[in-house]
């Protein structure tokens, strides 16, 4: 059973409302904490998730403020 410390890239992409590639880039970054579990499998730390933040919302601009 996997740890609750660590999640699936799927998840995490889930969770910071991006995509796969986006979470692989931020590993590769440096930006989110993650381990290789075996050839092919990676783990995102969730401490890591909760530090880069929640996702952003869009909120369009007030037709006054354009």
């Amino acid at each position: 059973m996997p740890s609750p410390d660590w999640c699936t890239i799927q998840a995490a992409a889930e969770h910071l409302a991006v995509s796969t590639k986006t979470v692989r880039r931020l590993i590769s970054d440096g930006k989110l904490s993650a381990e290789r579990i075996g050839p092919r499998l990676i783990r995102v730390s969730i401490a890591s998730l909760e530090h880069v933040g929640r996702p952003l919302q869009y909120v369009a601009p007030d037709a006054s403020d354009v």
